[in-house]
């Protein structure tokens, strides 16, 4: 399938899934194989972390180090290895209105089904990261503005994130989402905030908007469930850390052992070499190899 068709179909794909009166619960991915075993696992949206592909490319905290293309090049493979609708986070789309523009024509050649965009200033730091700052309220809704014409008529979903809560305060980060929505944003995320009370305010102050909460365990933000969340009016939750914090500490745990032991014998944690083979495809791999290369 062409990008631009396999963009145009995972993208209406979102949208049909959006309607649902279901809240979405969308696992974070920082690779290919990760995104493989969140579909594996019944998953119908998945959301690339950009914390979590800074940390895996470049070992490095998400302090804005990625570049456009890094990330591009990251979310494009990761949307190609699966069948469903990949949402990929952009950062700030790396520069002004303009650089928005490359940005989001870019991800719809690379059959991205939708965006988030934030107003942090440049460099961008994790959601749930101390000091924070913003651009201007205008400044991004022109950003916004800018995303919805250059996505054209491929039906990518646009998500504004404001990060305006830690520096500006809850009515501030409200204030922002209105006018990131009347700027033609599709669902709105209002990043890490820190009560039971905020998440019902957002909720409140949109009541026909597809709104997005994040859960970051350990993060700034409760760790409700998703279908506490729905209760409140959530139409979305992600859970961008929760596979790269479990893989750690795994890794980290096979690593540990073979260091003192010399040996994994006795490692439980980890799938055997014959299912990894199964799930990555290596049977119909070997039947296109022995259909055309006679082998």
């Amino acid at each position: 399938m062409p990008l631009s068709a396999k963009h145009s179909s995972s993208a209406n794909q979102l949208r049909q899934l959006l309607e649902r009166p279901e809240i979405l619960v969308i696992p974070g991915v920082y690779d290919c194989l990760g995104a493989k075993l969140a579909e594996q696992a019944g998953f119908e949206v998945l959301a690339t972390s950009g914390f979590g592909i800074a940390a895996s490319t470049l070992g490095l905290p998400d302090y804005g180090f990625l570049t456009a293309t890094e990330a591009l090049y990251t979310v494009g493979r990761i949307a190609q290895s699966v069948n469903i609708p990949l949402i990929a986070d952009m950062d700030t789309g790396y520069g002004n209105a303009l650089n928005v523009i490359r940005t989001v024509k870019d991800a719809v050649q690379q059959g991205i089904a939708g965006v988030i965009l934030e107003d942090q200033e440049w460099p961008k730091k994790c959601g749930h990261f101390e000091g924070k700052r913003v651009v201007p309220m205008a400044e991004h809704a022109l950003k916004i503005q800018a995303a919805v014409q250059a996505r054209d008529e491929s039906g990518l979903v646009i998500i504004a994130r404001t990060d305006a809560r830690a520096p500006l305060g809850l009515h501030e980060a409200i204030d922002r989402g209105r006018a990131y929505i009347d700027a033609g944003a599709d669902a709105l995320f209002v990043e890490a905030p820190q009560s039971v009370e905020e998440l019902q305010s957002i909720a409140s102050a949109f009541p026909s908007v597809p709104l997005v909460a994040n859960i970051v365990e350990g993060g700034k933000t409760p760790q409700l469930s998703a279908s506490e969340l729905h209760q409140m009016g959530f139409k979305i939750v992600f859970f961008p850390l929760s596979a790269l914090l479990s893989v750690t500490k795994v890794m980290s745990a096979c690593f540990h052992q073979l260091k003192e032991q010399g040996t994994t014998t006795d490692f439980q944690d980890m799938v055997s070499f014959k299912d990894f083979q199964e799930m990555i495809g290596i049977p119909k791999y070997h039947q296109l190899e022995q259909q055309f290369l006679g082998k």
